[in-house]
């Protein structure tokens, strides 16, 4: 159904100083979307209505949609115009299990891809040297990686471990766990931390996203049965296709 386009008054949009008018105009729609004004397989009026209704020009129109686009919200059908996004169904992870990115996506059936961005030996920054244990002069392995599912970057890792646990980190094929298993140096438990921030311009284009978008961030540290810390990570994932869950039991 092609949706009328009344609510694009700019008295119901546009504030002066709150802005360029494309963000304002994409967080309008966006809002709409949300809160189910506009449905899933709506059709948006062509680009030249959309901007004869908000008073602004196509171009600015053309912004405000591609952000929407990034966003996920609207996709654009080849010869058909632009439609609002059925929501895709959340992937939820038990924060109290220690299971890969890989294993999980393979739990669910979806094929699972890592982009190294970084890896090596270094020296530990303080911030390594403290949840690690480490001295100055230790080494640390380090790995950044963009993992992807059927295609979607869902997560951005950056994982910190002793020189002596990871010597090769070139070795870690797509499972950073399942070669520490190999060893028999996988952590047993984790302590981790959850909290919402927002992507930097950079983050944000590896997860084709507008600066600024809401993910969420989880820093975990991974200890082998001996206590001793083994894995400090440092991920953020895509809140809006992500949850993480916690089971609670009454002892």
């Amino acid at each position: 159904m092609q949706v009328q386009i009344n609510w694009l008054d700019p008295s119901e949009w546009f504030q002066a100083g709150r802005g360029p008018r494309y963000l304002q105009l994409h967080r309008h729609i966006r809002a709409a979307i949300q809160s189910g004004e506009l449905a899933p397989d709506d059709q948006l009026p062509p680009e030249r209505d959309l901007a004869e209704a908000a008073d602004v020009s196509r171009v600015t129109v053309r912004k405000a949609i591609a952000e929407l686009v990034g966003d996920g919200l609207i996709e654009q059908r080849q010869g058909a115009g632009s439609f609002v996004r059925a929501a895709a169904p959340k992937l939820e992870q038990s924060l109290s299990s220690l299971v890969s990115f890989t294993e999980n996506m393979q739990a669910r059936g979806m094929t699972s891809t890592s982009e190294t961005l970084s890896l090596g030996l270094f020296r530990p920054t303080s911030e390594e040297m403290m949840s690690l244990g480490l001295s100055s002069n230790d080494r640390v392995a380090r790995i950044e990686r963009l993992r992807s599912a059927s295609g979607t970057p869902m997560a951005l890792e950056r994982s910190s471990l002793p020189g002596d646990i990871l010597p090769h980190p070139e070795k870690i094929d797509v499972s950073l766990y399942a070669l520490l298993r190999k060893t028999g140096q996988a952590p047993t438990r984790a302590i981790q931390r959850v909290t919402a921030t927002n992507l930097t311009a950079t983050d944000a284009q590896m997860f084709h996203l507008p600066e600024g978008a809401a993910v969420l961030k989880i820093e975990r540290t991974g200890y082998l049965d001996t206590g001793r810390p083994i894995e400090f990570t440092s991920g953020l994932y895509r809140s809006d296709i992500y949850d993480f869950v916690s089971e609670l039991r009454l002892d």
